[in-house]
């Protein structure tokens, strides 16, 4: 027998606290596993409100439901099968199992969407005489629009490398931040390149902290303000491009550009990802990640299952065929008006 220890780990923040809680101790079988992971969840996962009014999930009925599906007599395979299809009850996306062999996902909230977003169309754009800056792709448009493309936060975007990019672009009339496909990373980076588009202290939105084992047990709102770079600032007009394959941190820098002046968002409504996320480990070693600590916005409403654009623009096969994207043309118009 091993104790379940809860290793809280946010994946998209700069710096991780660990912290080991004492926990009964389960079997390392199949039927130990399931209760393990069960009750790391029931007492921990953070949406269990939420998930029950969008969806019905009950997690009493799911305990119910795969407890049936548990034989001591089972692969490792079978084990990890049953208990990923548990978590995928939940439809979150930041919760996954982890063995040696498989990662439990469940991805529906971009793959049931269409991408809204091409990369022969977004070579059409860049050419080749793009530039490129922590891992960030900038030019200026044949129009004289700014276009930034940014992929992921996984990487500290640094400050010098923001100036560059803010000088660089200074002289355009307007600028497109596209992140379609961004996944998340760290959300210092996310707030690192959001910084870029304030001139004060602004109210982005609220967290809650898990204050006991209890589905509702939470501390009350806490207030999330962006506070503005210490370096080159944009002033001009802003149109941030979105898909529903922005996720997690991106989905949080999208939220808070909603809060900058100038700014509008255009394309597909955002993947969600409002939970920040935190691991634990099974008595077999497999790890698990859930959300733990919900993240709203500066209405209080849950950006869970994402967060809607300005305007809905998604790509059109007409306009493939000519080797334009519809969504920024779209920006471009709104930009040169």
């Amino acid at each position: 027998m091993r104790k379940v220890i809860y290793i809280l780990l946010p994946i998209f923040m700069s710096m991780f606290a660990v912290s080991c809680i004492d926990e009964e101790e389960f079997s390392d079988n199949p039927s130990g596993n399931f209760e393990a992971l069960w009750k790391i969840m029931d007492e921990h996962y953070c949406f269990f409100q939420y998930k029950y009014d969008t969806y019905g999930v009950d997690w009493d009925e799911v305990y119910a439901k795969y407890s049936q599906q548990i034989d001591n007599g089972m692969t490792e395979s079978q084990l990890f099968e049953v208990l990923g299809n548990m978590l995928g009850e939940l439809r979150d996306g930041h919760v996954n199992l982890y063995s040696p062999f498989d990662n439990a996902r469940n991805w529906s909230w971009k793959e049931d969407y269409a991408t809204n977003f091409s990369d022969s169309l977004l070579r059409v754009y860049l050419g080749t005489d793009y530039m490129i800056a922590s891992g960030i792709y900038y030019r200026k448009l044949d129009d004289n629009i700014g276009y930034v493309y940014c992929s992921s936060f996984e990487n500290d975007l640094g400050s010098g490398n923001l100036d560059e990019i803010m000088l660089e672009l200074a002289t355009c009339n307007g600028l497109i931040v596209d992140v379609r496909g961004n996944g998340g990373g760290m959300l210092t980076s996310a707030e690192e390149l959001a910084a870029r588009f304030t001139d004060e202290k602004i109210l982005v939105g609220y967290m809650k902290h898990k204050t006991g084992t209890g589905h509702n047990d939470f501390s009350d709102y806490e207030e999330q303000t962006l506070a503005p770079s210490t370096g080159i600032r944009w002033h001009k007009n802003v149109v941030v491009l979105t898909n529903r394959e922005v996720f997690s941190a991106a989905n949080e820098f999208v939220k808070y550009m909603k809060c900058c002046p100038n700014v509008v968002v255009v394309g597909d409504n955002t993947g969600g990802g409002s939970g920040m996320p935190f691991s634990s480990e099974l008595p077999n070693g497999w790890g698990v990640r859930f959300s733990a600590c919900p993240m709203y916005d500066r209405d209080k409403n849950d950006t869970e299952n994402g967060i809607a654009p300005d305007y809905n623009v998604s790509l059109t096969d007409e306009d493939f065929a000519k080797n334009k994207d519809t969504i920024i043309e779209f920006a471009r118009t709104l930009l040169n008006q």
